[in-house]
């Protein structure tokens, strides 16, 4: 039976490890923390009881993945949870914008902007499978139904402030478009700073925004488990160097990494062309995340009630003061008010936090690397939508972007999107090779190729096929 590795066990190392694995290979996923899943992980980061996420939280496209979604990861432990509903944006005036999953509501809640948005997400959100397998897939490829992703295209590859403009008219609909785009990591005066918007938008009429029963690890040991079921093995606390590459790469058939293109270069090194290995070096990251989880006594509480519904909320007003934060980040600097996305699992998973206690996830963008402390401006930034924040908290950790590093070694400067999502490293992401490294036999897997970021494992099921053909031409 042929022998693959896999280096690293996030969500895309997993899914390049079970696509290698279907194929009859003999497959081993090395491990460099004493847990595996990357940043999804869940760990008891405050207080005895209390099980935060590290790195993600809420899981839209995972739920969506085509890959995941055809695996029994039901039958080995994973529950979706989905609140009330999928996401809620609370504004000054004490009310909130609530996006629920049910389009027809999307286009009452949202007035004068109704009916365009739900022209805008509706198509998709239909058609989520087919339009999820085109944009969740290799960059240069041709799509399944190339009109719609040209309409997709010419749309969404828009900057969000253009978009929003040429758009939408109501300060509420504005706002949580803001919101949506704000997961991009990049200046709303910035191409794809719209798509990513869009994207994220149409997930919450497609498939929602659950989080998996008992937090982030649920997914991590799911995939392991099927992966198990198939006679795959994970080791952890197994950190690969280069002499261990060596061995690994002479008693393997491929080797695939999840990994940083930083990691690969420092990993493999002088096997790799100068050329290749040049343009990794230069490939750019994005900003970082700096990130606060809480445990607290009580739900926090939101001025707006529609915020209580939901599991995600995102906290930072107007749009204008959301693309004001987005573009200081983008600028190199940290914002006086930043965008804050937030996650309160613990509304619909009472497994995650002592009995009547809650657990509370929180982050803001900073540049990469930053080192300067934004917990105070998080949490200003709460207690203005919900007066007596601060009452609550029992206990915070803090991962500044140097530590969520010290803690995953794929998230340089704190870069959680697997690097900036430019026009260019869309296109040529790390490079034009995308997954191939132009050694036989090493793949690069991680969310540094295409798709990009998030947690589906598109990166990993690609990278493992083509592998996979290459092996055997």
């Amino acid at each position: 039976m042929s022998r693959a590795c896999v280096i690293g066990s996030g969500p895309n190392g997993l899914a390049a490890a079970i696509v290698l694995a279907q194929a009859g290979m003999r497959v081993e996923v090395f491990e460099a923390e004493a847990e595996p899943g990357g940043a999804v992980r869940t760990l008891p980061l405050t207080l005895p009881g209390f099980l935060h996420d590290f790195g993600s939280a809420v899981y839209p496209f995972a739920a969506g993945s085509p890959f995941f979604s055809a695996l029994p990861l039901g039958d080995h432990g994973l529950e979706w949870i989905h609140g009330e509903v999928p996401l809620a944006h609370p504004l000054d005036d004490g009310s909130a914008v609530v996006l629920e999953r049910d389009l027809e509501h999307a286009e009452r809640s949202l007035g004068a902007d109704g009916k365009l948005w739900r022209s805008l997400m509706q198509p998709a959100a239909d058609d989520w499978k087919e339009f999820a397998e085109d944009t969740l897939g290799p960059a240069l490829r041709f799509p399944h139904h190339p009109l719609r992703m040209a309409r997709f295209g010419l749309t969404a590859f828009q900057s969000a402030q253009s978009f929003a403009n040429s758009h939408f008219v109501s300060p509420r609909t504005r706002a949580v478009f803001a919101g949506l785009a704000g997961h991009s990591f990049l200046g709303f005066d910035k191409p794809l700073s719209a798509t990513i918007g869009w994207m994220f938008g149409i997930t919450v009429h497609a498939v929602g925004w659950p989080i998996p029963r008992g937090g982030a690890q649920a997914i991590a040991q799911a995939l392991i488990g099927y992966l198990k079921s198939l006679g795959g093995t994970v080791r952890t606390s197994c950190r690969v160097d280069a002499a261990a590459f060596r061995e690994l790469e002479s008693s393997s058939e491929l080797v695939l990494f999840d990994t940083a293109p930083r990691q690969l270069v420092e990993i493999v090194g002088d096997r790799l062309s100068p050329k290749y290995r040049s343009a990794l070096e230069k490939f750019q990251l994005a900003p970082g995340a700096f990130k606060v989880d809480y445990a607290l006594s009580q739900p926090v509480p939101w001025r707006a009630a529609d915020c209580r519904r939901a599991i995600t909320i995102h906290v930072g007003g107007s749009f204008e003061e959301i693309a004001e934060a987005e573009n200081a980040v983008a600028n190199g600097r940290e914002a006086e008010r930043p965008f804050v996305l937030v996650a309160q699992p613990t509304l619909y998973d009472a497994s995650r936090a002592p009995e009547g206690k809650h657990v509370l996830w929180a982050y803001c963008h900073v540049p990469n690397g930053s080192t300067f402390e934004m917990t105070e401006r998080i949490e200003a930034q709460i207690e203005r939508f919900a007066p007596g924040f601060r009452d609550c908290v029992l206990a915070r950790h803090v991962s500044s972007p140097a530590e969520l590093e010290a803690m995953d070694a794929n998230l340089v400067g704190g870069d959680i999107s697997g690097g900036a999502m430019t026009m260019r490293q869309m296109f040529f992401r790390p490079t034009a090779s995308e997954y191939a490294t132009g050694v036989p036999k090493l793949y690069l897997c991680s969310a540094s190729t295409p798709p990009g970021g998030g947690v589906h494992g598109m990166c990993g099921y690609h990278a493992a096929r083509l592998a996979l053909r290459q092996m055997k031409s």
